[in-house]
């Protein structure tokens, strides 16, 4: 679980340098007189506040879906005991029988 987090957080780090590199562009092109590239930089502007907007809404519901889970699941755990803790068993018991054939 702990590396499927770790994925997660590696791809936000990843995404918020793409972000701040294209920042970083726009503000290195300000002085720039072509005309293409002012339209290059308002394209990029564009996007840029798009991609920031989506990805601030993907997060919140990431979180919130998260959230719900982890409610969802200790309020299962909580109403029937015994039922995780025999499923738990039965998926040991899978888990140690397919290990341990070769």
């Amino acid at each position: 679980m702990s590396n499927g987090l770790s994925n997660t957080e590696k791809m936000n780090a990843e995404l918020h340098e793409v972000m701040n590199h294209a920042q970083a562009l726009l503000e290195a092109t300000g002085g720039e007189l072509d005309e293409q590239v002012k339209k290059a930089r308002v394209a990029l502007a564009d996007r840029l506040a798009v991609a920031r907007e989506k990805y601030g809404e993907f997060q919140g519901r990431f979180v919130d879906s998260m959230k719900s889970a982890a409610e969802n699941t200790d309020k299962y755990v909580q109403e029937k005991p015994y039922y995780v803790i025999g499923g738990t068993f039965v998926v040991g018991l899978l888990l140690g029988w397919v290990l341990s054939r070769k």
